[in-house]
């Protein structure tokens, strides 16, 4: 079945919204020494697909995935997680929040140890329900709002605007015009685009390279002695704590520890052994060099 004008339209859309944030994302990845996975050949994996699975063996296809570490041949550290999407209209907007938050929660809580940057690249409408949603969950967020786009399109001769009573012959005519657009041509325009959203552009990648920067601060360690006492209400409770005196030599309980980074997060945990403890700090360590 031939695929419908409007159809190949927004997809036109999609795949140059995408092609420029990916350009973006290259710029970062350099900058910092990472490595960019997205849809494409990689040796290191099998397919064409950005594939990661979570703790439980379910399988995530991504957009867009920094790795510390990582080369062509081999899969590096996740340091950002990151999806993209364009819709044209709000009614589809909830549905692509869900499906972003069930590929990319499961992961994060997989690698919660090297608290992966989680963001989106969104354009085109996407109700405030749908931004809170993802917003709430930690997301950072990249929009590029429908008016903006066809903003950026008006400027290089092409009405990018669309409803849904516009004929075929009318994104025919669309598709034709962006097929006179020049490499370079279409280039001036995701400049101009990212012009357009400068700010917010700013934001995100300030806040990636934010998370990057992220270190231990300071590591607290308390180890735990004494015996559990069974009380039967509250009063007794209370005269216990307020009569009790350590006059013995209480077995160690267990090591309680707290990891404190430089932007204010908290990582705690409680472990009866030292090699549980030992285990839990180095899964916390910066990898080391090869």
């Amino acid at each position: 079945m031939a695929q419908s004008n409007s159809h190949k339209w927004g997809q036109i859309i999609g795949d140059f919204l995408e092609s420029v944030f990916l350009n973006e994302l290259r710029k970062f990845a350099d900058k910092h020494n990472l490595y960019l996975d997205y849809q494409g050949m990689r040796s290191a994996r099998t397919g064409k697909k950005v594939t990661w699975m979570d703790a439980k063996g379910n399988k995530h296809d991504l957009d867009f995935v920094l790795e510390r570490g990582g080369t062509e041949n081999e899969i590096g550290t996740p340091v950002a997680f990151i999806e993209s999407a364009w819709r044209r209209y709000t009614k589809h907007s909830r549905n692509k929040a869900q499906e972003i938050q069930g590929a990319i929660m499961p992961l994060v809580s997989t690698h919660s140890n090297y608290a992966p940057f989680i963001g989106v690249m969104l354009a085109g409408n996407f109700t405030q329900g749908a931004l809170n949603q993802l917003d709430s969950l930690g997301f950072n967020i990249l929009y590029f709002p429908y008016e903006m786009i066809n903003r950026a399109f008006e400027k290089f001769g092409i009405d990018s605007s669309s409803e849904e009573n516009t004929t075929e012959k009318d994104f025919q005519r669309k598709i034709v015009e962006w097929s006179e657009l020049d490499d370079q041509q279409r280039d001036q325009l995701g400049t101009y685009l990212l012009k357009l959203n400068e700010r917010n552009l700013s934001s995100f990648f300030s806040a990636l390279q934010k998370s990057l920067a992220r270190h231990i601060k300071s590591i607290g360690i308390l180890p735990l002695h004494g015996k559990s006492h069974v009380l039967e209400n509250i009063d007794e409770a209370i005269n216990f704590i307020l009569n009790y005196k350590n006059r013995e030599k209480l077995k160690l309980l267990r090591y309680e520890i707290t990891i404190n980074y430089s932007n204010g997060d908290s990582i705690k945990g409680a472990f009866k052994s030292k090699k549980q403890a030992k285990k839990f700090l180095e899964s916390y360590a910066p990898p080391k060099p090869t």
